[in-house]
């Protein structure tokens, strides 16, 4: 074995291939000629979207468990923990059986360069195989056409929403955004929509892919109620579930297209409704909206786009703080940090900033200015403070609560990771 520990396989895929991100097809799919089969021997589905991605697979993934039904997911970035990316019925790979899967890759891609991303992809396909579930779950990592998770025809495709990001690898325009996402649509197969008002060319492109296509408010619906919300689907009388545990108003439509999906594959995989309701309960990400009592209360989210952020936005304007929010942030140098800024701005009392043990993390010096720009347009008073760390941010974002305060953590899945080892959390 090349390896004999986990941390040595990843810092080597790390260096693997020169460029982080290249997308494309063609190595991935010549390596699993020599792995697997061309197709999967259980159902497949595939998530895709800019956000909401997570909670639809995380649905997905409890209302399957209580159905009964064996499930193996794989999902990214990880929050603390690399084994997180990779689960057989809820619970995260081991370190030897990842380690072995990364070995069988390695003997199966001869020189290929692999990214890092693909290498794993490949890994999570492979053991896949070998534990024979009653159905896969694979998460997008970016895009959706040339994604090495579109290796695989997938029974069913979601894509939760469309939003801004990624630009330099998907294009600037919403619509063709959308054209990459629905590159993980399959000819006569279902083809989920997870949005009232997507790009047309989301649906455009999905139509003149042959598949079948099922979008929110169009061919289903979700509508608010006294005692939770109504799913319906045709002509069939509505169903009566609770709300999602995942908290936010968009959870409503994640869940949505997560209860289409499950419609659209019933005959191969069933499901009774009380499943569903047991599913949607259970259902847990981390990072998402993460509430953590205490004075101050420590809120998380793993926000890192415009999109994400307006939804942060709306959350915290729903959420009880009798006090003052206080910001901790640290972004990424690729995302459009105005973009996040924007619908948040007239949120904060504070803002402390720092920046994660991350080489893609955006000099605090930089994001200083940002904020301050962002401010200042908004006509917004409030102080900025700069730290070396996102530990130290959080700690000076602690420093500074008074009675009722809470602190809203944001901005990177690195940044909520950083804050959630100081915070002594994990």
């Amino acid at each position: 074995m090349r390896f004999a520990d986990l941390d040595g396989w990843l810092r080597w895929q790390e260096t693997l291939n020169p460029l982080s991100i290249e997308l494309g097809l063609e190595r991935v799919r010549q390596v699993w000629a020599r792995l697997g089969p061309a197709g999967l021997p259980f159902p497949v589905i595939t998530v895709g979207g800019t956000n909401g991605k997570g909670s639809c697979v995380a649905m997905l993934e409890a209302i399957y468990s209580a159905a009964g039904h064996s499930t193996a997911c794989y999902t990214s970035p990880h929050l603390l923990a690399y084994n997180e990316r990779i689960r057989c019925d809820g619970e995260p790979v081991t370190d030897a059986d990842l380690c072995a899967a990364f070995e069988r890759v390695d003997e199966a891609r001869g020189d290929v360069p692999l990214t890092f991303f693909e290498f794993g992809t490949l890994a999570a396909l492979d053991l896949f195989l070998a534990w024979g579930p009653e159905v896969a779950i694979l998460e997008v990592g970016l895009g959706g056409r040339l994604d090495a998770v579109n290796l695989i025809d997938a029974d069913l495709a979601l894509v939760s929403t469309i939003g801004r990001d990624h630009m330099a690898w998907l294009g600037e325009t919403l619509g063709a955004i959308a054209v990459e996402k629905a590159g993980i649509f399959r000819p006569g197969r279902p083809a989920v929509i997870g949005s009232r008002t997507p790009p047309a060319t989301l649906r455009g492109q999905a139509q003149a892919l042959g598949a079948t296509v099922y979008q929110l408010g169009r061919e289903y619906e979700a509508q608010l109620a006294a005692d939770g919300w109504h799913w319906r689907f045709g002509e069939a009388a509505p169903v009566a579930l609770p709300l999602p545990a995942l908290r936010g108003p968009f959870q409503l439509d994640n869940a949505a297209a997560v209860l289409m999906a499950v419609t659209a594959l019933r005959e191969r995989l069933p499901v009774p409704v009380n499943a569903l309701r047991q599913g949607l309960h259970r259902a847990r990400l981390p990072g998402r909206f993460q509430v953590q009592p205490g004075a101050p209360t420590l809120i998380l989210d793993v926000a890192h786009n415009g999109q994400a952020a307006e939804s942060l936005a709306a959350n915290l304007s729903a959420y009880p703080c009798p006090g003052s929010r206080r910001a901790v942030l640290g972004v990424l140098r690729d995302k459009a940090v105005a973009e996040i800024l924007a619908p948040l701005v007239p949120l904060f009392a504070s803002w402390d900033l720092g920046q994660a043990q991350d080489p893609r993390a955006l000099p605090v010096a930089d994001l200083e200015v940002a904020v301050a720009a962002a401010l200042a347009a908004g006509s917004q008073p409030a102080g900025v403070f700069a730290h070396d760390s996102i530990a130290a941010a959080l700690a000076g974002a602690r420093g500074r609560c008074g009675a009722g305060d809470c602190v809203v953590v944001f901005g990177s899945f690195t940044t909520v990771e950083a804050a959630l080892r100081a915070a002594g959390l994990v």
